[in-house]
């Protein structure tokens, strides 16, 4: 051992202390499982507190598991944000993601991590996307490769807000929807969509990232298209992340393969989003009819007025009280008139247009009209 890589490890069982370039050194053989326990644990321990060689170790890591094949998909997915967040909760790198980008950038390298044995027989399975359309259940047949072509149209709705690259290229949707991009993107390839297009949906997905991060909260209120409305981009970035999970669960089932909810800590960002939406969709179903009336004068804005009682159970749970008969009314637990209870996935999954309405609530006590409405409302926020 030399003098730099000799410290206070005698029999008293004192860590080694390393200077930073050795630490840096040994970085490739930490990452291969080649170090001596002592030089491990003193690389690991540096890792908590030098954001730049935790990055780099995080690319070794990955670099060494492309070199050797995986036996099988049941390598930990989670595997790369825990280490993320056990370096950022000990030092913040220098330009940190921000947290209402975090749920996006775990949900994409969950989805990527699965993805990465895929043959061609799982990239050409059949997928049946699912959603509500006019309160009726609407579906549209693709393929694996098809759904992660889907992402990455909508995706790009977020990239063009942050002056990147629009991967619908010279191809110009009928209307610049969801939906809309996404026909326009499967009608201009030559062939069906194939295992090439997890390429530029991993790239453009980093580049989010990357941009938020580096942008910060300067970008955070300023607002992304999506045709017929639009959303904050802190939202925005919170709605890619629920289709990343919902989509991922879609592609798992047509190859049989287990996929977990999100962490509790995002799942109730998920919810939170949805819950924050139902009074202005609540308002739009009402104006065109799909909704009960107002039976009572409407409420001024900022007070309180009739209000349902959304209870979340489980992973990512709480309570958020739902005003009922207008945006601007101030949800009130004195105005409650009905009270539903659902676990968070699911309430999710309602969200995502894969849970019918009547089927959804595990509780409801209340006005029945009022419970309707909210299920039913909460399922037409759901898009292809």
């Amino acid at each position: 051992m030399t003098d730099e890589h000799r410290a206070a490890n005698g029999p008293d069982g004192t860590p080694l202390v390393l200077e930073h370039h050795v630490l840096k050194s040994l970085l490739g053989a930490w990452a291969l499982a080649a170090c001596a326990p002592a030089e491990a644990e003193a690389v690991e321990e540096h890792l908590g507190d030098c954001g730049p060689c935790a990055d780099e170790a995080l690319r070794l890591r990955e670099a060494v598991g492309l070199l050797h094949r995986p036996e099988s998909l049941d390598l930990d997915p989670g595997l790369r944000t825990r280490v993320l967040d056990s370096c950022l909760e000990r030092r913040p790198p220098r330009i940190p993601i921000p947290e209402w980008a975090a749920a996006y950038d775990a949900e994409t390298a969950r989805l990527d991590a699965l993805l990465q044995d895929f043959g061609d027989s799982e990239w050409h399975a059949p997928v049946r996307l699912r959603w509500y359309e006019a309160d009726e259940a609407s579906s549209r047949r693709t393929t694996v490769a098809g759904v992660i072509a889907h992402l990455l149209t909508v995706d790009g709705l977020v990239a063009v807000a942050l002056g990147l690259d629009d991967p619908l290229g010279d191809v110009t949707p009928a209307r610049p929807t969801p939906a809309d991009r996404t026909e326009a993107y499967w009608r201009a390839a030559h062939f069906p969509p194939t295992r090439s297009v997890r390429a530029p949906w991993r790239e453009q997905s980093h580049a989010l990232v990357r941009t938020v991060s580096f942008t910060g909260s300067a970008t955070g209120r300023m607002t992304v298209p999506y045709g017929d409305f639009e959303l904050p981009l802190h939202d925005a970035m919170l709605d890619r992340a629920f289709e990343c999970w919902v989509h991922g669960e879609d592609i798992a089932e047509a190859v049989d393969y287990p996929y977990d909810p999100p962490s509790g800590r995002h799942l109730h960002r998920m919810v939170d989003l949805a819950a924050r939406m139902l009074p202005t969709v609540l308002e739009h179903r009402r104006l065109h009819g799909l909704a009960s009336p107002v039976e009572r004068r409407l409420v001024a804005a900022g007070e309180p007025g009739r209000s349902l009682r959304l209870e979340i159970e489980g992973s990512g749970g709480g309570e958020w009280l739902i005003p009922l008969d207008s945006p601007a009314a101030k949800g009130s637990a004195e105005h409650e008139v009905a009270h539903v209870a659902l676990d968070g996935a699911e309430f999710c999954r309602l969200a995502a247009g894969h849970v019918a309405p009547r089927e959804a609530a595990v509780g409801q006590v209340g006005d029945r009209a009022a419970i309707k409405d909210v299920l039913f409302a909460a399922a037409s926020m759901s898009r292809m």
